[in-house]
């Protein structure tokens, strides 16, 4: 990884230099919430001591970021935090974790001069002018980094983010953040059409996120194990599915991580056309423990199964983050993007 963009440290109490300007960066989902200190004044944010906590041994988000500034000893005076949720409003409800808060009293008990919240995907789509050749994945297209947008950004994890990056190199960057990832799911086929009746038999409104997030990957294969949707069903960690399906052994599993890479290919290939998207970007935690698998599924298929539109989604970049932490390295872009925020 490319020295600017990289994390110098796992061990929070071990920061050595880092600037007293250093941006307090975090990026909250609905799982895990990640925190680093960023000097943001290079050719590219060097973060320091990132660190992973589980959302769980919290009680809010002050208490997790709290933790995290009692382990570094840092007291910085700037934040720029990512949360898996609309940031439009004082108030912050995060879509996919019970905890909620106000930014203002949030700036006022960390003691911040500016507290900048920005949402999880835009966050990631901040981060993409930053990569370095090796923070990213090529799959198909055009293999130079785009130059030029929009660039279609999207990830399956907690749940599915959605966001464009739209303007230049030459112009600069501007991020729009979307909740893409909750518009409706269109099945295609037999199976894809169980799946939805039995998640909107549990469930109601079936969107794209309800298949394509980790819980959406355990739902699949629930479905083609004969599973019933009630909340009876045996459900297995989708962590457990990625293992038994990679095994190969478990016919299910590879049946619904094949199924899942489809509906993924659709649903990119879609966002691909309404972002008029040069690039699309595929994020998150789940995808980069898959590639070789997402490569021979029918993801490209589906992705390019567009009626008269193959040849315009033919000449669309499709590549995969996997730089370790680029909700912190796009929060920390956010604070150069948009000074007067």
């Amino acid at each position: 990884m490319h020295e600017s963009s990289s994390a110098s440290t796992h061990d929070p109490s071990a920061l050595g230099e880092v600037s007293p300007d250093a941006v307090l960066v975090g990026d909250i989902g609905g799982t895990n919430a990640r925190f680093a200190l960023a000097d943001i004044a290079g050719p590219a944010p060097l973060m320091h001591a990132p660190l992973s906590l589980a959302n769980a041994d919290f009680a809010s988000l002050r208490h997790a970021i709290e933790h995290y500034l009692a382990l570094t000893g840092a007291r910085p005076r700037r934040a720029a935090i990512a949360v898996a949720s609309p940031v439009g409003h004082d108030e912050i409800r995060l879509t996919n974790r019970a905890w909620s808060f106000s930014q203002s009293e949030l700036r006022e008990s960390l003691g911040l001069e500016r507290l900048r919240m920005v949402n999880d995907f835009g966050a990631v789509a901040w981060s993409v002018p930053a990569l370095q050749e090796n923070d990213r994945v090529h799959l198909y297209g055009p293999v130079d980094p785009p130059g030029h947008g929009p660039v279609s950004v999207l990830g399956p994890g907690t749940g599915l983010g959605v966001g464009m990056l739209a303007g230049s190199v030459q112009a600069g960057w501007q991020v729009v953040e979307t909740e893409g990832g909750h518009a409706s799911f269109a099945p295609l086929g037999e199976e894809e059409e169980a799946i939805a009746r039995w998640l909107a038999a549990r469930h109601g409104r079936v969107s794209n996120e309800r298949l394509l997030c980790g819980q959406g990957l355990s739902c699949i294969d629930a479905v083609l194990r004969g599973e019933p949707p009630g909340r009876e069903a045996t459900m297995r960690a989708p962590a457990d599915v990625v293992a038994l399906a990679l095994d190969g052994h478990d016919q299910a599993a590879r049946r619904a991580l094949a199924r899942f890479c489809a509906v993924l290919g659709s649903v990119a290939g879609d966002i691909a056309l309404i972002h008029g998207a040069r690039c699309v970007t595929i994020a998150g935690g789940m995808v980069p423990r898959f590639l070789p698998f997402l490569r021979s599924s029918a993801f490209r298929e589906r992705f390019l199964a567009k009626g008269r539109f193959v040849a315009y989604l033919e000449a669309i970049a499709v590549q995969v983050i996997v730089h370790p932490y680029p909700g912190l390295l796009g929060a920390a872009m956010s604070m150069r993007g948009n000074p007067a925020d």
